[in-house]
């Protein structure tokens, strides 16, 4: 995994500086997830604003029966942006998978998910890969179609473009006659997404601010952290949450060998959340390739279970 990571770390500083040298500043969501990011995360999602773990991890509890029956049985699953793999088990069990692929960013976090998973399922074959999902990958042999797996609504961090691209290089790495299991978060009530994306705890807030942390450590910044705040706003026309960094006052810093100066007020965009009615999400299949197969929702109509297929292909059984 080593070049793996020594690539991902030398995008990371060029992604920094081109981020910060624009007149609207942006950091790509996807640095979020250093070791410490990935900590931060898992420990939002068992936050009680954030309803949208427990209530994917119902649905595919809920809905085994059938996510086995379409998204193909003995299949090798395939997880984008793995992270610890929690959901994964259920869809394992749900297909009956022997090889399983968990994809992800963070070598560390994904080591540590790795050892997990295969201590309580010695028979399990895992192959780690170390990458950033968002460019088509080279798997390894693996036989027979392949089912794809994107918990989390992650596809809601790319804005509609970079989201056909990225589900279309998805097909591109799954193959002919591929299903994919994928989660995306529902429009709801702004204050139900704002809360979940600003909790009382603070802890979406550290998550947002261990970005410039990482920096520092990672690309010899000078980042003041106690200068910025996090901030999460509903963008109604956009369909969005967004989050950002904001300058509480006028600074100069370094990082990754280039010298940068914000206004107070000024901001550092770090992530898009969009969300998706039912409709706008079978439009999103359809323009990257994919053919809606099943989607199942909770009572409160919070978040979306789907599954599609290729669809150049049929489902094999």
């Amino acid at each position: 995994m080593t070049e793996l990571v020594a690539d991902i770390e030398s995008d990371f500083g060029e992604a920094v500086i081109r981020g910060l040298s624009q007149p609207r500043k942006v950091i790509p969501a996807r640095y979020f997830y250093d070791l410490r990011g990935s900590e931060l995360f898992e420990e939002i999602t068992q936050l009680p604003e954030y309803y949208p773990t427990r209530t994917e991890t119902s649905l595919l509890r809920r809905h085994a029966g059938d996510l086995g029956r379409l998204a193909g049985r003995g299949r090798p699953v395939v997880e984008f942006g793995a992270g610890s793999a929690v959901k994964t088990p259920l869809l394992l069990d749900a297909t009956g998978a022997t090889t399983y692929v968990p994809i992800d960013i963070s070598s560390e976090f994904l080591d540590g998910a790795v050892a997990r998973l295969a201590a309580g399922r010695p028979a399990l074959r895992i192959v780690p890969i170390a990458s950033d999902f968002t460019y088509p990958l080279n798997l390894p042999h693996l036989t027979g179609p392949l089912t794809g797996f994107f918990p989390g609504s992650t596809i809601g961090n790319f804005d509609h473009r970079a989201a056909v691209k990225l589900l279309r290089s998805f097909g591109q790495t799954l193959g002919a006659e591929a299903c994919l299991v994928i989660g995306i978060d529902s429009r709801k009530n702004p204050r139900l997404l704002e809360a979940a994306y600003d909790d009382a705890a603070g802890v979406t807030a550290a998550f947002n601010l261990n970005l410039l942390q990482r920096i520092n450590r990672e690309l010899d910044g000078t980042i003041p952290i106690d200068a910025f705040e996090h901030r999460a706003i509903w963008h109604d026309g956009f369909g969005r949450i967004e989050m950002h960094l904001v300058a509480n006052r006028d600074i100069a810093f370094a990082a990754a060998g280039q010298h940068f100066s914000m206004r107070a007020g000024e901001t550092i965009h770090t992530e898009n959340s969009y969300k998706y009615t039912y409709r706008e999400a079978r439009l999103l299949a359809r323009a990257s390739g994919w053919e809606p197969l099943a989607f199942w929702t909770d009572p409160d109509e919070l978040f979306g279970l789907h599954v599609w297929t290729a669809a150049s292909a049929e489902l094999q059984p």
